[in-house]
């Protein structure tokens, strides 16, 4: 299963948020969209209790670049 979204007037729509594909792993309740004609990674993590998404990072999958900013907003 993908993780189905679309971008309206600014905002992230995620039909499915939860992707176990996706999980990352060391993050809690984080997932990851993988934009690949543009070769980058959006990581987000699922708020259950207050329904929201969060972004925490979007760059390049270089060197694991993206994965370590979103560790740190955490």
């Amino acid at each position: 299963m993908k993780t189905r979204w679309a971008l309206n007037q600014g905002q992230i729509i995620l039909q499915n948020p939860h992707v176990p594909a996706n999980r990352l792993h060391g993050m809690a309740d984080c997932y990851k969209i993988k934009l690949r004609s543009a070769g980058y990674r959006l990581v987000y993590q699922v708020l259950e209790h207050e329904i929201v998404v969060l972004v925490l990072a979007v760059g390049k999958r270089e060197r694991s670049e993206v994965y370590q900013a979103a560790k740190d907003r955490l």
